[in-house]
């Protein structure tokens, strides 16, 4: 079973430097914590929403549609209940809902949201040894970076291989299906035995042929592959530190897009 999220569909962010998804990622989220205005939060959520069509990323989006539901509605629901604010919506006991923490509680919901999405949008563009390329080339340790690989190999992996024993095991009349969700639940922990012994058989491979092809993180190393910063790298890049610059800006300076002061 693949369930690589990269699509080869040669658009125009599948072009560009690993260098530059990488470090527009970072900026976006660093973005994301400058507002904790729902508005704010809506039009940066629906930019990256919009990058991610134009990257023809739907497909990733889809996959882990659940997942992006499932963090807004319980920051929605949760973050109300930790947070204050002034104007009181309702209370009873010791649980206050005021409308700022509601606000604020939205904004967190498509903060994550958007987190997600950026990173899929990585995901999906960008090959795992380009990205691992592209940090050896912003000066990070050979180790460190093949360690990043292997994780974003190993994820996918492991997935697979559980959708496989669920299978497994539904063709041999187990019902994952009847009952409320609990029972259900119940179901799936003795699936986790078979998952911990792939995933130890895997890594036990993995370390095997590693060593069979004499593999030495401290040896130096060349790329097949070598990056190239081109003109439109530089102008997206650009483009996004002063985008960067004004949010921060408005945020430090002039106090906006703020629903609960003191917090990100």
């Amino acid at each position: 079973m693949n369930l690589s999220l990269y699509q080869d569909k040669g658009t125009w962010l599948h072009n560009l430097d690993p260098r530059t998804k990488l470090i527009g990622v970072a900026i976006v989220f660093i973005i994301c914590l400058c507002f904790n205005s729902p508005i704010y939060m809506a039009i940066i959520a629906f930019s990256v929403f919009a990058i991610a069509l134009s990257a023809r990323a739907q497909k990733a989006l889809w996959t882990l549609r659940y997942i992006l539901l499932l963090l807004i509605v319980f920051s929605v629901i949760l973050w109300p209940f930790f947070t204050t604010g002034k104007t009181l919506i309702w209370s009873w006991g010791f649980l206050r809902l005021t409308k700022e923490s509601l606000f604020y509680g939205i904004a967190m919901g498509m903060r994550l949201s958007t987190f997600v999405i950026a990173g899929l949008i990585l995901l999906s563009t960008t090959k795992n040894e380009d990205i691992t390329n592209g940090l050896i080339k912003m000066g990070m340790p050979y180790p460190l970076a093949f360690a990043f690989s292997t994780a974003l190999r190993l994820v996918p992996t492991f997935v697979g291989a559980g959708a496989t024993i669920v299978q497994a095991q539904v063709s041999r009349g187990l019902d994952l299906e009847s009952k409320n969700i609990l029972s259900r639940f119940g179901k799936f922990i003795p699936l986790a035995v078979p998952m911990f012994i792939t995933a130890i058989r895997y890594t036990n491979r993995l370390s095997m042929a590693l060593e069979s092809r004499g593999f030495s993180p401290e040896s130096q190393r060349t790329l097949y592959y070598e990056p190239v910063m081109k003109i439109k790298d530089w102008l997206i890049l650009s483009f996004m530190l002063i985008l960067l610059i004004i949010c921060l800006y408005m945020r430090i300076f002039l106090n906006l897009g703020v629903v609960m002061p003191g917090r990100l």
